[in-house]
């Protein structure tokens, strides 16, 4: 079966990549890869459900906010699976933390490996801010703590804190792809997660506590949802953001939710940041 492949070149490429991504899912297009150092999107349907029309005014769409590009391309007889199994490289880090797909080999001597197959292009692990989360995990212990996971996508968080030792992982994602696809990853990876679909609102039906939250989203939400984070974690407890850049850093810090906050840690990774912060 013959392939469409629509290189989508996108400057910012976040948060542009997700919107692309979550607006082209809709028209059935089935995998995407990304070149996030040249801002390139590829996404590949099979041709004859390809509709040139609607990717392009998903495309003009975005013009005003973002300059963009459309590329079509035709992939003729070629497993377009193998061709984006071959932009999927592992992702390491450090000794901590191997994610890797279930075509890759595994390697020896790696603390904890996170098996994932994920739907989509942005839960693959490649992104700065999920690297530096894991890192942020690395010197922690989660024996018989209770973790909140937001905005968990494909579930890599979740499962490497329960890999650790976690005694119960939530994890909250709004997009019913990321839903369906952590809790296969979960099984993938041999682990039970508690997996919700729908976002911050969940908190105050749920009323649970947690010892750490992760959320790994973009400032916006992030600044919109701090009140609730602030209200499900305990006292003591860890929050760990990241999805901003570092020009963002303060405007999160000077949240009045965080204001009885201490940074434990801060990492930074080509302009994006990432912070471990204890609650006081």
């Amino acid at each position: 079966m013959a392939y469409i492949a629509c290189k989508i070149t996108v400057q910012p490429f976040m948060p542009f990549n997700e919107i692309l991504v979550a607006q082209l899912s809709e028209l059935d297009f089935e995998s995407f890869t990304e070149e996030e150092r040249e801002n390139v999107l590829i996404a590949y349907i099979p041709a004859d459900e390809f509709q040139l029309s609607k990717v392009k005014s998903i495309c003009s769409a975005l013009k005003d906010q973002a300059k963009i590009e459309l590329e079509v391309n035709t992939i003729e007889k070629e497993n377009w699976n193998k061709k984006w199994e071959e932009n999927f490289e592992p992702i390491q880090v450090d000794q901590f933390c191997l994610i890797r797909a279930p075509f890759h080999t595994t390697k020896s001597k790696i603390t904890h490996e996170v098996i994932i197959e994920p739907k989509m292009s942005f839960g693959t692990g490649h992104h700065q801010t999920t690297q530096m989360m894991i890192a942020l995990m690395k010197d922690d212990d989660y024996q018989e703590k209770t973790i909140l996971d937001m905005g968990s996508g494909t579930g890599i968080l979740a499962i490497l804190a329960k890999k650790m030792g976690a005694k119960s992982v939530d994890a909250i994602d709004i997009e019913e792809w990321a839903f369906e696809n952590m809790q296969e990853n979960a099984s993938r990876n041999e682990v039970t997660l508690n997996c919700f679909l729908g976002d911050a609102a969940l908190l105050k039906e749920k009323k649970q506590q947690y010892d750490v939250v992760f959320a790994n989203i973009n400032k916006n939400i992030l600044l919109n949802d701090m009140s609730q984070f602030d209200e499900v974690l305990k006292p003591n407890g860890e929050l760990h953001l990241s999805g901003f850049f570092t020009t963002d850093e303060a405007e999160l810090l000077s949240s009045i939710s965080l204001k009885n906050y201490i940074v434990l840690q801060r990492l930074e990774k080509e302009s994006w940041s990432a912070l471990k912060l204890q609650k006081q």
